[in-house]
């Protein structure tokens, strides 16, 4: 299927579609709307009987994928919401006194009643849905926007927030944290093997002067890493990793992700299918381990039994999608 051009192309799409099994009349969420490449797929599939539900942490894209998925034949709801509010997602549209006419048109989004992060209650509501989407990636559009803050490849303000509501940026974390706590950031959340070396550097450089610019914190790290000599180029930019991490921790991503993981098979119909594509090892593990104990519990039935990674050809047309790993469950 061809979608226009947005600044972020949807990854794995066929291969998406096929896992959740969409179909006319289901319901299905998307737990990460962003540019709407997944969502505007699914709801021409679903029909005017079927339900898509939409969630993103960034008004930004929520915004953008509204515009997109006027006119779709399905019915539409749509939230400015992490997927770890899910339950409290659920419950607002299963108490709804006619879900039936509920924005159909995707004219607006709503927001959950409570901000309440990773711990929210356990599911209640009446409401159990089809197939669940969660793609964790950053949207291209938001790498490259100033005003996000996330991107080194030019000189930008260290904020990393992709959600308003998160009161403490990059910049913030990088100044107020000590040296051990952010070596074992580097190391759990992005496996940095030099993170005691780039934690020693960032501490020893913000006394001199604040570090606020991705640039400045580009230079900080690189010049914490040996370099390379002769050996073979480096693969990736020696700042990379350091970057996820502090993206991850900044906005939670990890917490939030064990949330969704937690309550996302509670929140299925037998049946139905719950899809995850991953884009580095941390996400994946964890993605993996909490199918493996679903599926012990009997809750869950795995239905990969290694991730579904993207053909040659979608990697060529775009290369950002070559370390996309696609898992899928079924509620059992």
């Amino acid at each position: 299927m061809d979608l226009p051009a947005t600044g972020h192309d949807p990854v794995l799409l066929a291969e998406t579609l096929d896992a959740l099994q969409v179909a006319p009349g289901k319901t299905i969420v998307d737990c990460t709307l962003g540019r709407g490449g997944h969502a505007r797929a699914i709801a021409e599939r679903l029909g005017p009987d079927g339900l898509l539900i939409g969630l993103d942490v960034d008004p930004r894209n929520l915004a953008f994928a509204q515009s997109r998925l006027e006119g779709v034949p399905c019915r539409v709801r749509l939230f400015h919401a992490n997927f770890a509010e899910l339950p409290d997602v659920l419950e607002v549209i299963g108490s709804d006194s006619n879900p039936e006419e509920s924005d159909s048109d995707a004219k607006k989004s709503d927001s959950v009643p409570k901000k309440r992060g990773p711990a929210v209650r356990p599911l209640t509501g009446p409401l159990h849905v089809d197939g669940i989407l969660a793609d964790l990636g950053i949207s291209t559009n938001q790498l490259f926007d100033q005003h996000y803050g996330l991107s080194f490849a030019q000189p930008m303000p260290l904020d990393m927030r992709v959600d308003p509501r998160i009161p403490r940026s990059a910049a913030d974390l990088i100044a107020q944290m000590n040296e051990t706590p952010l070596a074992d950031l580097l190391f759990q959340l992005a496996d940095e093997r030099f993170s005691r070396r780039i934690a020693r550097k960032i501490v020893e450089q913000r006394k001199l002067s604040p570090i606020v610019t991705t640039d400045r914190l580009a230079d900080v790290v690189r010049s914490a890493i040996p370099s390379n000599r002769g050996g073979a180029p480096q693969k990736i930019d020696p700042a990379t990793r350091t970057f996820l991490a502090l993206r991850m921790a900044v906005n939670q991503e990890m917490e939030n992700l064990e949330a969704l993981l937690r309550e996302a098979p509670k929140a299925l119909a037998s049946g139905g299918r719950f899809a995850v594509i991953s884009f580095h090892s941390t996400e994946d593990r964890l993605v993996k381990q909490a199918f493996r104990t679903a599926e012990q519990v009997g809750q869950l039935q795995v239905l990969t039994s290694k991730p579904v990674i993207p053909s040659d050809r979608e990697t060529a047309l775009n290369p950002r999608s070559r370390s996309a790993k696609l898992r899928v469950a079924e509620k059992r």
